[in-house]
């Protein structure tokens, strides 16, 4: 297989690594795909570099235009607020009563925050594309520091109520690892805190 070439000043809606491999079999094609983390883009071998500067810009834009259409629609506040009652409700015996539950675009390394000081949950936007059952995981850990600080074993207990929680945090352990960042979105030791 021909080399692969990183594009350091680009990356992948995700933060992928984006690749490139020149081929001589190719005339004027361009594809892009996804391998094993990273965004592999092919180009003709007689490409100059000017010109894979500008597909690479234009293969990742339409990337990022075709997995927004594809994926799907974006959850609210308001429906993270009902989806927080709903856990609640059926895994908490509905104990647990934030105040606020939303979106945070200032949390890059850690899935969720939680202050019970005034009840505000805090759900990283990097978690609107994942599995709806990773979602749920992450707000659950976040529900029941509303009623256990610390990851002890009455929170473990509590935790262990959400039947997919290990499954979640392996998701999430592994995503983390992708993409270079603190392993435990579900058990992490430090205390939650507000951003």
């Amino acid at each position: 297989m021909t080399d692969l070439v990183h594009h350091e000043n680009v990356a992948g809606p995700r933060g992928e690594r984006v690749l490139v491999r020149r081929s001589a079999r190719r005339r004027r094609t361009v594809s892009i795909t996804r391998r094993e983390g990273d965004l592999v883009i092919a180009i003709p071998a007689t490409f100059s570099a000017r010109e894979e500067r500008d597909w690479v810009s234009k293969m990742v834009d339409q990337l990022v235009s075709k997995e927004a259409k594809n994926s799907p629609r974006r959850r609210s506040d308001t429906a993270l607020a009902a989806m927080a009652r709903e856990i609640s409700r059926t895994h908490l015996d509905g104990r647990a009563r934030p105040a606020s539950v939303t979106w945070s675009t200032r949390q890059n390394q850690r899935w969720g925050s939680c202050t019970p000081a005034d009840g505000t949950i805090r759900l990283s936007h990097q978690l609107q594309d994942m599995p709806d059952y990773v979602v749920r995981a992450v707000m659950m850990h976040e529900l029941v520091h509303l009623l256990v600080s610390g990851h002890g074993p009455e929170f473990q207990a509590l935790m262990a109520r959400y039947p997919q929680a290990e499954k979640a945090k392996g998701f999430l352990d592994g995503v983390s690892f992708a993409k270079n960042l603190p392993e435990g979105g579900l058990d992490e030791d430090q205390a939650d805190q507000a951003e």
